[in-house]
């Protein structure tokens, strides 16, 4: 294992050092490994917090911000936050409108997201809505949830939805929309490589050079199956095809993410947009807007997957809205 680290066991808090020092718009408290925004959120608005295990950068510290998210949660790579640390960011995020739960489904965030808003809520009077994303359609069940997983829509919710708040937009309605967001968005995912946890020191699974993972997941988990390398265009379709069939994208726009997971060049993750792009274009597919690039990686992992949104005119114009974080900005 080659890693730009001090000790394994230590390399959430290391890191969360640098983001505090490279950032001084954010606040984050190294006891409870919470990112915050450093000006607290406005008096009337509601507060947007999400959270999950390390590895996954720039998701979810990297959208603490201006038009995205108020707070983040940090667990160990791969590991769930406490409930303990998703109380505190809820009753310190509150600013008297009420608190958004973003939560990706994996057994352990929900579980504990659950109980973080049933004790701010019982405790400090916090009213908390919460929604779960589950938008991968390359397996139903697997080693970490029950149901299919909340992966690439997180991001997108996580934009379109903050703009709302920072617009606004009452707890009901911020809730609402997170929940048609996640309704009407599908991801896919490769892999190429696997992913090294730092404190396990060796690859959390096995790839031959010849082979690739169809439909894994974000911490490495097994997916629809194991196939021959093929080129670019070939692995665009084995991604899009499965989308495509879960949901109709082609009677309005849509917002399509390429995300990288952590291991892939921005080369070959443009020459991936260009194949799903051909893919969709020739499908009828009307492609709004776009994005391509690291934003719900996993660790080291070679790979890349796409996710579809389907946008209507409201959508369009709060993605456009400005945003500011360390991870994503733009009209700032």
């Amino acid at each position: 294992m080659k890693k730009l680290i001090n000790d394994p066991g230590n390399v959430l808090a290391d890191s969360l050092i640098g983001v505090e020092a490279a950032h001084p718009e954010l606040r984050v408290d190294h006891v409870n490994r919470i990112v915050y925004r450093a000006e607290p959120t406005r008096p009337g608005k509601v507060a947007l917090i999400s959270g999950g295990g390390a590895g996954h950068e720039p998701l979810h510290g990297g959208f603490v911000g201006f038009g995205m998210l108020d707070a983040a949660c940090a667990g160990e790579v791969f590991t769930s936050p406490t409930p303990d640390q998703m109380q505190e960011a809820t009753k310190v995020a509150d600013a008297g409108a009420g608190v958004l739960h973003i939560v990706k489904n994996y057994t352990g965030d929900v579980m504990n997201f659950e109980m973080a808003a049933e004790l701010a809520e019982a405790d400090a009077g916090v009213k908390v809505e919460t929604v779960v994303t589950n938008d991968d359609v390359a397996v139903e069940d697997s080693t970490w949830t029950a149901g299919r997983r909340g992966v690439g829509v997180t991001v997108l919710l996580e934009k379109i939805v903050g703009a709302a708040a920072e617009a606004g937009a009452d707890l009901g309605t911020v809730a609402a929309l997170a929940r048609k967001i996640n309704e009407t968005g599908r991801s896919m995912g490769m892999a190429l490589t696997s992913c090294t946890v730092p404190s396990a020191g060796k690859p959390t699974f096995e790839i031959p050079d010849d082979m690739m993972e169809m439909g894994v997941g974000i911490h490495g988990e097994p997916g629809r199956h194991r196939v021959l390398l093929a080129p670019a265009a070939s692995i665009a379709q084995q991604l899009v095809e499965p989308v495509l069939a879960d949901l109709d994208f082609t009677d309005g726009p849509t917002i399509v993410l390429l995300n990288g997971m952590g291991g892939s060049p921005l080369i070959e993750l443009y020459l991936m947009y260009g194949e799903v792009k051909k893919i969709l274009d020739k499908a009828g597919v009307t492609v709004a807007r776009s994005l391509v690039g690291n934003y719900i990686t996993s660790l080291d992992m070679a790979g890349c997957s796409v996710t579809i949104l389907k946008a209507d005119d409201d959508m369009l114009k709060l993605w456009d809205a400005p945003v500011n974080t360390a991870g994503l900005r733009w009209g700032v």
